[in-house]
C-alpha cells in the first residue's frame, strides 16, 4: 500500500478525439537551430547534441502561462514536440520513426537570467528551465493525419508581432538522429516525448502578452502570459 496518494501522470490533449498522451519523460536539445546557436553566442558547426529535461508535470495544456517567481527575464522558444509510442536502447536512424506517435507544438519557456547565472557557475540548468508550467504545449497529432515532419514553417508571434521566424528542416539534429541519439544513453519508452529546439528569435515575454505559436501541419498554439 502507498503511503501517500499516488501522483497523477501529466496527460497530454491528442488532437479531435478526446484521447490523451501519458507523458514519462521530457527531453530537450539545446541549440538545435544553426541561428539560435549563433544569437546565444555558440559555434554552430554540427557537434554533437545535448540534452537537458523538464518534469512531465511542466507540460501544460491551459493555454495560460503564469509569468514565474524570482525572474525578471523570462523568454519563448517555439519548438516541434515528438511523442514517443515506443522506444529502446541503441535504436538505428532508419528505425527511429517507427516509434513516433505523433506531433505537436509547444513552447519552452526559460527563465533566462537564472539560466545565464546557472552557465556562468558550470551548474545545472533546471532551474531556468524546469519550473511550473514552463512547457505549454498544443494538442498532440497523430502520425496517421500528420506524416513524419522533416520541414515545415515555424513561427512565434507576440501581441501579432512576428518575433521567431524559422522552418523545421533548419535543424541541425533531426528526428530521427535525436531518437538514435538519445537511445544510446538512456532507455527510451512509451510516454516520453522530445522538445527538438527553437529557431531563431527568443527574447522576452511580460505578463499581459500573447504568444501564437505554428508549425506547418498542426493545431496553432494559443498562451496568454497571466
Amino acid at each position: 500500500m502507498n503511503v501517500i496518494e499516488s501522483p497523477q501522470v501529466p496527460t497530454l490533449d491528442v488532437a479531435d478525439n478526446g484521447d490523451t498522451f501519458p507523458v514519462r519523460r521530457v527531453y530537450c536539445i539545446g541549440r538545435n537551430y544553426a541561428a539560435h546557436a549563433i544569437e546565444m553566442g555558440h559555434d554552430p558547426d554540427r557537434e554533437p547534441p545535448f540534452f537537458f529535461q523538464k518534469n512531465p508535470n511542466n507540460l501544460d495544456q491551459t493555454g495560460e502561462f503564469p509569468y514565474p517567481v524570482k525572474s525578471e527575464d523570462v523568454h519563448h522558444e517555439v519548438e516541434l514536440l515528438v511523442a514517443l509510442k515506443s522506444g529502446g536502447t541503441n535504436i538505428p536512424v532508419e528505425k527511429a520513426l517507427d516509434h513516433v506517435y505523433g506531433y505537436a507544438v509547444c513552447l519552452d519557456m526559460t527563465r533566462r537570467d537564472l539560466q545565464g547565472v546557472a552557465k556562468k557557475m558550470g551548474r545545472p540548468w533546471e532551474i531556468g528551465k524546469a519550473f511550473e508550467r514552463s512547457a505549454p504545449t498544443g494538442p498532440v497529432v497523430p502520425v496517421e493525419k500528420t506524416g513524419h515532419l522533416d520541414h515545415g514553417k515555424v513561427t512565434l508571434h507576440v501581441n501579432g508581432e512576428l518575433k521567431q521566424d524559422g522552418d523545421l528542416n533548419q535543424m541541425i539534429w533531426k528526428v530521427p538522429e535525436m531518437i538514435a541519439y538519445l537511445s544510446e544513453y538512456f532507455e527510451l519508452a512509451a510516454g516520453d516525448v522530445i522538445m527538438s529546439g527553437t529557431p531563431s528569435g527568443v527574447g522576452p515575454v511580460v505578463k499581459g502578452d500573447k504568444m501564437e505559436a505554428r508549425i506547418e501541419g498542426l493545431d496553432p498554439l494559443l498562451v496568454s502570459v497571466i
